[in-house]
């Protein structure tokens, strides 16, 4: 299901040639008040069936241009007069493309910041340059001759066309990344791209956005009924309001224990729909089950899909106990869609699957609806204190699909799971009573599959290394490691430790995403 009919409102386009950071790119461009939308690279000769198309965005990738064979698009796409701006492998495209010359070379290398410096003004980089600007790079080939028509904008020591266009015809390029934080004042560049180039207004506003997605399930459902799969993160409670807004009766919210959610979530989260919100609300408890099919599976995207196809295989079972149930409504977010798939078709850009996308059978007796996969994170938040939804789950961090499944590395067991969930319970508890939750995006503690040995009341131990994990981002897209002060880890491996048995090391994860994922599997 479309959230709304998208054709009906001015948009930006953006092509992704496989970037893991396309995605910042859509959330800059809606940060602005701009409803941008992905589309992959090979689709691009479906570009028709857009309408209002005010600007296009080529992405960074993985490919060089510099093969015979390489990722490209039609030359017809810069004869529709349309403006369009190109970012590192977007750049290199457009130079290729229009007689310019691109190579590899060790000289040329440039991987995170540089120093950009002014060669000439434009209308891309008003109000961007009131000193020398750091940017963030990520690129081993560069554009060394000028393609035709194009002047250079801005160079840096060893990229001396860094940011090139061609005026009249509204073509632009930029070897930088304006998408991620690194990159200083970054946004100023696509607001200049959107505002002063392709002079759309702005018309994506969040908040006004629920009328519309409520509209829509009503003239998705009809009549019919929908099961939908209640957590209590944020996603599927929003997912329950709206459709409780839309449907009221004919909604049965299914609770699913699949033994392995945080501890003493299921019930809090029962107790708040069920009497708060006065939802339909069916309890199941499946956690055996799971327990079972999951046991001596260690590698990750097994346990996703393992989880994935028995999620709906409960639901299935569920729904034939009612009359018209035809749909399964999901928390699948604009995200999931995007890391669950190949942007670009090759399996190096798949970075997971999600139980709610990638773990699906192929084959379902239920109809999906997904109201908000055209949404990011944030958004949903949004979208959340519009409908009521209380603060401890509307701002509540991120969880997984898979639960505990993919905190507990290698293979599952209850132990491990009751050791996990108690870790967890005391970090989660020691950041809310350090007011320190509301500033972590993400935290979480997982185990890892090796033990090592300890020694408590003068003994030795064998036992498990507990990992803790908090990081700051703005859509989880890309993230840097929170910077505890050093008390608060004393505290919280002295309180791990002393009251778990099963753990006797703690160690706390200080890698950014990328290069590695907020979640470990």
């Amino acid at each position: 299901m479309q959230s709304q009919n998208q054709n009906d409102k001015d948009k930006i386009i953006i092509i992704d040639f496989g970037s893991q950071v396309t995605k910042l790119i859509a959330r800059r461009v809606r940060d602005l008040g701009v409803y941008s939308e992905i589309i992959l690279s090979k689709d691009i000769v479906k570009l028709n069936r857009y309408q209002n198309i005010k600007g296009i965005i080529l992405s960074g990738g993985p490919a060089t241009v510099t093969k015979k064979k390489f990722q490209s698009i039609s030359k017809e796409i810069f004869q529709k007069k349309i403006p369009i701006l190109g970012i590192c492998y977007g750049l290199q495209l457009i130079a290729k493309l229009f007689g310019g010359k691109i190579k590899p070379s060790k000289k040329t290398r440039e991987f995170g910041r540089a120093i950009l410096i002014k060669k000439s003004s434009s209308l891309l980089t008003k109000n961007f340059f009131k000193f020398k600007k750091e940017v963030w790079m990520s690129h081993e080939d560069a554009v060394v001759k000028m393609p035709k028509k194009f002047k250079v904008i801005a160079s840096t020591k060893n990229s001396k066309l860094t940011v090139i266009e061609n005026s009249k015809d509204k073509i632009y390029g930029v070897q930088f990344h304006p998408e991620v934080t690194h990159t200083d004042n970054g946004k100023q560049i696509f607001k200049n791209f959107l505002f002063l180039i392709c002079k759309i207004k702005k018309t994506w506003n969040i908040s006004l956005q629920k009328k519309k997605l409520i509209q829509e399930i009503k003239k998705t459902i009809k009549q019919d009924k929908v099961i939908c799969a209640l957590s209590g993160g944020v996603d599927s409670s929003v997912v329950a309001l709206l459709i409780n807004k839309a449907i009221k009766k004919n909604l049965i919210c299914i609770m699913v224990d699949t033994g392995l959610m945080r501890k003493n979530e299921f019930k809090y989260t029962y107790k708040i729909f069920k009497k708060k919100y006065k939802l339909n609300v069916k309890l199941i408890d499946a956690s055996k089950l799971f327990l079972v099919k999951l046991k001596n599976k260690s590698r990750p995207e097994q346990k996703r899909k393992i989880i994935g196809n028995l999620f709906i295989k409960v639901f299935e079972k569920e729904a034939k106990k009612y009359n018209n149930i035809k749909f399964l409504a999901q928390g699948t977010l604009y995200p999931d869609i995007i890391e669950s798939k190949s942007s670009t078709g090759s399996k190096t850009s798949k970075i997971k699957s999600h139980h709610n996308v990638g773990g699906l059978p192929k084959k379902m007796n239920l109809k999906l609806i997904e109201p908000l996969k055209e949404f990011f994170k944030d958004e949903v938040r949004v979208l959340g204190k519009s409908l009521g939804l209380i603060k401890n789950i509307n701002y509540k961090h991120p969880f997984p699909g898979p639960g505990l499944a993919i905190r507990i590395i290698g293979n599952i067991t209850q132990e491990k799971i009751r050791i996990l969930q108690e870790a967890d319970h005391i970090y989660i508890n020691e950041l809310i009573k350090n007011n320190l939750y509301d500033k972590i995006w993400q935290a979480y503690a997982a185990l890892l599959p090796i033990k090592t040995v300890g020694v408590m009341g003068d003994s030795r131990t064998y036992e498990n290394i507990c990992l803790l994990r908090a990081v700051t981002s703005e859509d989880g897209m890309s993230a840097d490691y929170f910077n505890f002060p050093k008390f608060f880890l004393d505290t919280i491996s002295n309180k791990i430790i002393n009251n778990i048995k099963g753990i006797n090391r703690v160690v706390f994860d200080i890698t950014s995403k990328p290069p590695s994922t907020i979640e470990l599997e």
